[in-house]
């Protein structure tokens, strides 16, 4: 993101905002034109309003906006100001790009016609009037028009507006935290015929959404997880807010100093735009748990893991397993903490690969017996030391069986192969629960200083150890280089024992 000269004593964005966020592969932006119009209007931004802009009007360096793929989303509490920082980038741009057609869709009736009196206000203004050609006023109707052909239409998303619309280049979704998928869908594909060279512009703007609120908040958190784990290269976030743990003085007892140092955390605009009043009044209205999302923009807390193998590339990687009379390349053994036992098997042919859980069981005895009637002497079978199924290794051992003890080191190498192969699409699976389940639930762990790692659990609950067999498994099958001579298999059945 390209810097803006600060004043030394200005702090950054980034450190009074919870999570700032800006799409990847940002060249230039936007922001210095709609800051110089808006100065022509008398319009002075906050310190904390630029950056903001920055983000919104960020563009990559074929001067696309950067986030006209996945938008910007805005988790600002009430009190804040957003409505003004938005209105009047939205203003900027429609003088500065004729004929610029711009839908600003609340949830709610009421919001709708709030924000357009706001909207109205803004348009009155002595220095904006004369660009100003027509108000319209009217249920469901209601729209700003410009003398360049330029237009902002409003309405609420309740009373079914935003469907119908074509050439669509900007939208608000205010109250975003109340909104359908149902509801994007009507507006997306206008947006797809935008006009500008710029593409167009996305902006979600709401705070935190209500469990009630089920599925009409799925789409901003959805967003938000998105953008915070990296999933979406295409997508903006800026989200204000108390600390997450924060506990507010129930009313009716004051407020106390630690909670208003939380109240200007979350609201940058307190106390020079926002009197103390104002966050009273609607600490008073809001009661408790919305004071919390709507006045302190606390979220629920979510989890932001993000998957080291995408669920879609995952599932194209599902395979029918070889002939059940095809012996593996290498097994591996790994065990959850309450000792569930997992057997992991794989199969090389040339560069490609498929891998299995082939036994799973609580018993140890009977685990050892499994593993060595099907090892044999020649089959590898990897087990890390350090793992709760290394107490079989004496055992597998004293049978005669090729047992290869692991280090952290060989776990970094099974790992490193098994994730190479699963990016490339060498390494095919047999679409297993157990596995799946321990892939949505696994993240990575360092080992070493070098970039090598291992599996994590993200939960204690999780059970990993089907995913380490089959990372192990791989690194087994690797030790016996004869090539195996497997093929597809043409049952549709899975090889579940050899």
């Amino acid at each position: 993101m390209p810097k803006s000269p600060t004043n030394p004593s200005t702090p950054r964005l980034s450190d009074v905002a919870v999570h700032v966020v800006a799409p990847k592969g940002v060249e230039t932006t936007g922001w210095p034109a709609v800051e110089a119009k808006c100065a022509q209007f008398g319009v002075k931004f906050r310190w904390w309003q630029r950056p903001i802009g920055q983000i919104i009007l960020s563009k990559r360096a074929n001067g696309k906006y950067a986030s006209t793929i996945g938008g910007t989303g805005l988790s600002i509490p009430r009190q804040v100001g957003k409505t003004f920082l938005v209105g009047m980038i939205i203003f900027a741009l429609c003088l500065l790009r004729p004929k610029l057609t711009v839908v600003w869709s609340a949830h709610r009736v009421r919001t709708a016609e709030e924000t357009f009196k706001k909207m109205q206000a803004i348009a009155r203004r002595k220095k904006i009037a004369p660009f100003v050609s027509n108000i319209i006023r009217g249920s469901g109707e209601e729209a700003i028009e410009f003398t360049n052909g330029s237009r902002i239409l409003f309405g609420a998303r309740a009373a079914g507006f935003g469907r119908g619309f074509d050439e669509v280049d900007v939208v608000v979704y205010d109250e975003a935290q109340i909104l359908t998928d149902a509801a994007l869908d009507d507006m997306i594909p206008a947006t797809n015929q935008s006009r500008q060279p710029e593409g167009a512009l996305m902006l979600f703007m709401g705070t935190p959404p209500k469990p009630e609120d089920g599925e009409k908040g799925e789409v901003f958190t959805r967003m938000r997880t998105d953008a915070l784990t990296g999933e979406d290269d295409d997508t903006g976030w800026v989200e204000f807010g108390a600390d997450e743990d924060f506990e507010p003085t129930p009313a009716p007892a004051p407020l106390t100093e630690a909670d208003w140092k939380q109240v200007a955390k979350a609201n940058p605009s307190f106390p020079d735009d926002t009197p103390r009043e104002a966050i009273l009044r609607m600490r008073k209205k809001l009661g408790p748990e919305s004071f919390l999302r709507e006045g302190l923009g606390i979220w629920d807390k979510l989890d932001l893991h993000r998957r080291v193998v995408s669920e879609e590339h995952w599932f194209d990687l599902a395979d029918d397993g070889p002939a059940g009379d095809v012996k593996p390349d290498g097994l591996a053994v790994d065990a959850s903490h309450d000792r569930e036992f997992s057997v992991a098997a794989c199969w090389v042919d040339e560069e490609f690969a498929h891998a299995e859980e082939v036994w799973a069981s609580g018993n140890e005895a009977d685990t050892l017996r499994w593993v060595a009637a099907r090892a044999g002497r020649r089959i590898p079978v990897v087990i890390d030391g350090m793992s709760p199924a290394a107490s079989l290794i004496p055992g597998l051992k004293a049978l005669g069986v090729d047992i290869r003890t692991g280090t952290s080191g060989d776990m970094a190498k099974a790992c490193g192969m098994w994730l190479g192969d699963v990016t490339d699409g060498r390494l095919t699976h047999g679409n297993q629960p157990a596995v799946n389940a321990a892939l949505d639930g696994a993240t990575q762990r360092d080992i070493g200083t070098a970039g090598g790692w291992g599996w994590n659990r993200t939960d204690p609950s999780t059970n990993i150890a089907p995913l380490v067999a089959h990372s192990l498994a791989r690194l087994a099958a690797s030790f016996k280089r004869k090539p195996s001579g497997r093929g597809r298999a043409t049952s549709g059945r899975r090889a579940v024992v050899m």
